[in-house]
């Protein structure tokens, strides 16, 4: 392990370094994470749901019962959906209002990492950690959407923190510090159920074993008092939910936390080697120091249950680090449900791990891992830069394919955005490992692996996004703006073919969803006086039952068609 003169005093006052890192952190985060915030549509399912859902909050003022498309949604705790509601009454309904609060709580994790990095390993360690946090493609990715994740891995990072402040840091800070590790805990469990409270046990609990520690966490974390401390934060909505809703919520609350450990929901199974490739692609260009950082941890402490395999603070810092990162890849592992963004719990502590790993590389000229990370960076770097580079060729070879579902997607030309891209990234691989080979030039390296992932993430969200979502997320959500603003309250708007939650945000208002081959269900609406509107992909159209299907199109979008029983009176 490193020597302990790398890591300034716990104690170590703030200076003006620290002032300066905190205002880069700032400016950076803020220009990743908010630049165009609002300039790509909802992609379905869970940005358009979750969106909605929030939306529909503030619209009907029920606190308590979330609902989409007004109806029940058990899907996900309140919390998001209290954010939501109250960034659309500030900001208005729109995109940028919609992923506002995942931006805020993605800025808020960076100065997170920051601060206790500072206090515990110094700033350096500090300023790298949180840098490596920040520049890669899940945490932006996550943090620039609609989704419970950004506030979920804040939480639990609080948590986690706290829980490692309350034992292992100085006294006076013990209690406030355990208060945050169950604060966490119960906010967590608010913005995504169960979960919130799983994750940091799973570091929590083997950490106290390995050191040997349940009798101080007994006495000094007062644990019962931290159980009450979760339950009143947490409990109330899951009560008054009960009270409303009964054994409905009861089922649908099992499907979406043990239903989905045990069975994969939806499609998205995978093998046990899926969170590999998502994590080294994800957590780019640092996974490629993740390997070694771990063996250093495992290295230097033979023997786990042994009193002094975790000497010094620092060294316990790194061994919890990489009980949260193990334990969180074996969870989600045995999880049946698998998806990208489930392990982004675990991005905080592989960043503290990496950033020591850098540290290391500035002080000892051949620290162990380094050419290992350095064969792992150039291949994961290539083999990302030259599938972006094959990414024209590949989209026109399935471009055909895609249409079925995205009608427009034949017309955008993929040509150069994607090359140009690759090219960054290529380019940039080759300057982190020209770098890394002096040791006096290896700060330059991490400025040239940051600033590689910095213009690659402007270039994808001012120029690659925006044409994305011009072809393949915006055509169906103008149609829905557009028949809002043409049918009473009385009025009946349906959705044709694949079930599209974001449309209901654009339109602001219940759509029926109705399959191919499902014509009955258009009998109430055929029956009923006023307006009738259809949104569907113009190819559907021969699949509509005769009594909609001589329904004049009354708009046209990229593919996508919009039926109406009667004229339009406006399109503006």
């Amino acid at each position: 392990m490193a020597n302990a003169s790398f890591f300034p005093s716990s104690a170590a006052p703030a200076n003006s370094s620290t002032v300066r890192d905190v205002f880069l952190l700032l400016v950076l985060a803020s220009l990743l994470l908010f630049v165009n915030l609002g300039g790509l549509g909802l992609t379905d399912r869970d940005e358009g749901s979750n969106a909605e859902a929030g939306r529909e909050m503030l619209e009907t003022g029920d606190w308590i019962s979330p609902t989409l498309n007004y109806e029940p949604r058990y899907a996900k705790p309140a919390f998001v959906y209290w954010l939501l509601s109250l960034s659309y009454a500030v900001f208005g309904v729109n995109e940028f209002a919609a992923r506002f609060p995942s931006a805020v709580f993605g800025v808020g994790l960076i100065l997170l990492q920051y601060g206790f990095l500072a206090k515990m390993m110094g700033a350096r360690v500090a300023l790298f950690g949180a840098l490596i946090l920040l520049l890669n493609l899940e945490t932006i990715g996550i943090c620039r959407m609609v989704l419970t994740d950004p506030e979920l891995v804040f939480f639990t990072t609080l948590a986690g923190y706290g829980f490692w402040v309350g034992l292992e840091g100085e006294e006076d800070t013990r209690r406030w510090a355990f208060g945050g590790f169950y604060v966490g805990m119960a906010c967590a469990m608010l913005a995504k159920g169960p979960v919130g409270i799983i994750i940091p046990l799973v570091a929590a609990i083997p950490y106290l074993f390995i050191t040997r520690q349940w009798n101080v966490f007994w006495k000094k974390g007062f644990p019962l008092l931290g159980m009450l401390i979760v339950c009143v934060i947490a409990a109330p909505w899951y009560v008054a939910m009960f009270s409303i809703h009964g054994t409905d919520y009861l089922a649908a609350a099992r499907a979406n936390t043990t239903g989905r450990f045990a069975n994969p929901m939806e499609g998205h199974g995978g093998t046990i080697l899926f969170y590999i490739p998502v994590l080294l692609l994800g957590f780019f260009p640092w996974s490629a120091f993740l390997p070694a950082s771990l063996y250093q941890i495992l290295r230097d402490c033979n023997g786990f249950r042994a009193k002094t395999c975790v000497a010094t603070p620092e060294q316990k810092l790194l061994m919890f680090s990489g009980l949260w990162i193990v334990g969180i890849l074996v969870f989600f592992t045995l999880s049946a449900t698998r998806l990208p963004h489930y392990i982004f719990p675990l991005y905080p502590s592989a960043a503290i791990i990496v950033a020591l790993f850098w540290v290391r590389s500035l002080q000892e000229p051949s620290p162990v891992g380094l050419t290992v990370s350095r064969r792992v960076l150039i291949a994961t770097g290539y083999i990302f830069g030259l599938a972006l580079a094959a990414a024209p060729a590949v989209y026109n070879t399935f471009v055909n394919k895609m249409t079925e579902e995205f009608p427009a997607a034949s017309q955008m030309d993929v040509q150069l955005i994607p090359v140009m891209l690759g090219l960054v990234v290529i380019i940039g691989t080759m300057g982190v490992r020209y770098c890394l080979e002096d040791q006096a030039k290896r700060l330059y390296g991490f400025g040239v692996a940051g600033g590689m992932m910095a213009v690659f993430v402007l270039s994808v969200v001012s120029f690659a996004l925006p044409k994305f979502s011009h072809f393949f997320i915006d055509p169906p959500q103008e149609l829905a703006r557009i028949a809002a603003m043409n049918l009473s309250k009385e009025d009946r708007l349906i959705q044709f073919g694949r079930k599209r939650p974001s449309l209901t945000f654009y339109a602001q208002r219940k759509i029926y969803q109705i399959n191919p081959g499902e014509d009955e269900k258009f009998q109430p609406h055929v029956k009923t006086a006023g307006r009738t509107m259809i949104i569907l992909q113009s190819h559907l159209r021969g699949k509509l039952p005769a009594s909609v299907s001589d329904y004049p199109e009354v708009l046209k979008n990229n593919g996508f068609s919009l039926l109406a029983s009667e004229s339009l009176v406006k399109e503006r």
